[in-house]
């Protein structure tokens, strides 16, 4: 297992308790290898986390989105602890290399498993809330998600522009949108769709390798140029 001090120097964060943190990285799969193991892994550090991040991120969207309702920063709050942003954190922080998996966790590519990087990231929340305190928790959490929520325009693999765009539209113009296939290009194995997205006098377009990833950037787009404020459309 690589040193936990340059985990800890990547979290910015460093235990009282280092086995706090080893225990957070310690997947259920390896006690299915390891006898010392068999009832030892970081699913009770995960649940606690899960429920301390939800915390924390309400709270932050309670009192900084003062003009929301609470079914947006119910759904603000989902979409910033789904597991796409709580996978890129670990990613960017480097969770994968440090975990402790079996062998055939490794081999299958559960270093960068989506569902295990969030996990962990939850996990080591628990561990930071059990290691110091909630102000301590809050703090490290907030460091490593706040961009994300300040931001969250930018994360096409979370917000469905498609539907955004179309509430919107709805409500201001009293129509919905229309998409149209504009060119198909390119062999078989590499085409990209270009897809233009039209609202009344307003279009605009995207290109991408599906059409319904081509549908969620022209929509963004349009949402752009319309001037929707993604918390308030939702």
């Amino acid at each position: 297992m690589k040193n936990l001090l340059d985990l800890e120097h990547k979290l910015n964060y460093y235990f009282n308790d280092r086995n706090l943190l080893k225990n957070a990285l310690l997947h259920k799969s390896l006690g299915n290898e390891r006898k010392e193991y068999k009832n030892q892994n970081n699913e009770r550090l995960e649940l606690l986390g899960d429920a301390v991040l939800d915390l924390i991120v309400a709270e932050y969207l309670y009192k900084n989105y003062k003009n929301a309702s609470e079914g947006t920063i119910a759904k603000l709050k989902a979409m910033i602890v789904s597991e796409p942003i709580l996978a890129k954190i670990s990613r960017q922080i480097g969770v994968g290399k440090f975990l402790m998996l079996s062998r055939g966790e490794v081999m299958s590519g559960g270093r960068n498993r989506e569902s295990i990087l969030a996990d962990s990231f939850e996990a080591i929340l628990g561990a930071v809330y059990i290691d110091s305190n909630l102000d301590e928790a809050r703090v490290f959490a907030l460091s490593h998600i706040k961009q994300y929520i300040d931001h969250i325009e930018e994360n096409e693999d979370i917000l469905d522009f498609k539907s955004i765009l179309q509430e919107y539209v709805q409500k201001e113009f009293r129509t919905v949108p229309t998409y149209e296939l504009v060119a198909e290009r390119g062999p078989d194995h590499m085409k990209e769709f270009e897809i233009q997205v039209i609202v009344g006098n307003y279009k605009e377009k995207a290109v991408a390798k599906n059409k319904k990833k081509a549908e969620q950037l022209s929509a963004k787009a349009l949402c752009i140029k319309l001037g929707v404020k993604y918390h308030e459309a939702l």
